[in-house]
């Protein structure tokens, strides 16, 4: 009776009617119970990548920053960059270098270099067959080259091609007019060293010289110089002049400044790459009263280290006849949050009154420049080996990775104790399955029992 009240409560269960257990269920519950210490280990996770998240972008910020001070520190950079006019651009222009003197030079172009040419009788069309022969040709003093004429190549198309294979120096082309079709061959480069010598040999082409080869002629500060190109380099160093026009009896200007809108715009790109940096650290070090944190750096020493450095740098300040001892005096002043804010007018004024003054304020040959030390400071930060930054988002990163081998072992545990789980469970299953069958086998052999202590009780 005992047995057949147990049977009966596990059918009112539910688990006795022969449905067995949700194994993957059941599984899935105690698995999730044993994931504790992993979800651990992914919220530290995911707060160190967090923090190597934002000192990357930080990092890059700086890079973004220190390209801007490079700027000013460059020799060849925008603090020497030169700006260059031209009293009459018909004649000549000019540019220079970041080492071309500051000054004006005068400048007359008497005339200009010429490229040689020739070009040949007119026959009827660029595919009429021509005489068969030699062609030669011969650029300034070189030697002649021959060049054969065959039925391969027998018409001003095929001989135009096959000079041009050679690569002498030469171009040659068919030009069509009214009178037919013509053979030119133009040097490729001008001057009288460029200059060209054709003869045919054909007996039927009969070239004649378009133009001669010819250097320019001009004088610089009432120097002669002859030039075989019309872009004319050496004269006066780091300035090259493009000649235009030809006017013997006319003085150019040629005039070379500090270009102050090249520099002006470097200050500026140093100016908003210190507020973006800025701007990142104050977010980072701010406490949020809603989510009752700061942000991912705000303990972290190489975003302290760089703030730090940042606003103390702000305090330059040097020695100047000019005037021009700190930021605040070339028109950059510091707002209360530690960003930057730049007057331009006071700037221009400074760059336009005594450039030297300024560039020696961001660099100086002592290398005792604002921008000369403030850049030091920043390859410290981002120097891809040893730097500051470098080195706290690899400690970071091997954090992460720490973790996440720890993460990846867990989970080797957790597959094999789901695989051992489901079997168990598996095999309880089919047991309650079996139930239904087991009571029925119990209930038959009660009622035998039950049967027969009644036939025996009537018979006495």
């Amino acid at each position: 009776m005992a047995s057949s009240s147990i049977l009966s409560a596990l059918s009112s269960s539910g688990l006795g009617i022969g449905q067995g257990l949700d194994v993957t269920t059941t599984v899935a519950q105690l698995i999730a119970g044993l994931r504790g210490p992993e979800q651990v280990w992914q919220t530290q996770q995911q707060i160190l990548q967090n923090q190597s998240a934002a000192l990357t972008q930080l990092n890059n910020e700086v890079t973004t920053l220190g390209n801007a001070v490079n700027s000013l520190t460059d020799v060849s950079g925008a603090i020497n960059a030169r700006a260059v006019t031209s009293s009459n651009t018909g004649v000549v222009t000019a540019s220079a270098t970041t080492a071309t003197p500051t000054g004006t030079h005068t400048i007359v172009v008497n005339s200009l270099a010429t490229t040689a040419s020739y070009y040949s009788d007119p026959v009827a069309s660029s595919s009429t067959a021509i005489n068969t022969g030699t062609l030669s040709i011969q650029i300034g003093s070189n030697g002649p080259v021959s060049v054969t004429v065959d039925n391969t190549n027998n018409t001003l198309e095929g001989l135009a091609a096959s000079i041009n294979n050679l690569g002498l120096g030469v171009s040659a082309s068919v030009i069509n007019d009214a009178n037919g079709a013509r053979l030119t061959i133009v040097s490729n480069t001008s001057g009288a060293a460029s200059d060209l010598t054709i003869t045919d040999g054909t007996g039927g082409l009969n070239f004649t010289k378009g133009t001669s080869g010819t250097n320019a002629s001009l004088t610089v500060d009432g120097v002669p110089i002859s030039s075989g190109s019309n872009v004319v380099t050496g004269a006066v160093a780091g300035l090259t002049l493009n000649l235009v026009g030809s006017a013997p009896n006319t003085q150019v200007q040629i005039g070379i400044a500090p270009d102050a809108s090249t520099i002006q715009q470097a200050v500026t790109d140093f100016v908003t790459g210190y507020n973006t940096v800025i701007q990142d650290l104050n977010s980072q070090f701010a406490y949020n009263t809603t989510t009752k944190s700061a942000g991912a750096l705000a303990s972290d020493s190489a975003a302290r280290l760089v703030q730090s450095q940042l606003l103390g740098a702000m305090t330059y300040s040097r020695t100047s006849a000019a005037g021009y001892n700190t930021l605040a005096s070339l028109g950059i002043t510091m707002n209360d949050d530690g960003t930057l804010s730049l007057d331009n007018a006071t700037l221009s004024n400074a760059i336009n009154g005594n450039y030297t003054a300024v560039q020696n304020f961001f660099r100086n040959s002592a290398g005792t420049g604002f921008a000369d030390i403030l850049q030091a400071e920043l390859n410290g930060l981002t120097d891809p080996t040893h730097g500051a930054f470098n080195v706290d988002i690899q400690g970071l990163n091997n954090e992460v990775q720490g973790f996440q081998d720890q993460i990846d072992n867990f989970e080797l545990y957790i597959a094999n104790e789901q695989t051992m789980l489901t079997a168990q469970y598996t095999q309880v299953s089919l047991a309650l399955q079996q139930l239904p069958l087991l009571q029925q086998e119990i209930n038959s052999e009660l009622s035998g029992i039950t049967s027969t202590s009644s036939s025996n009780s009537g018979s006495k």
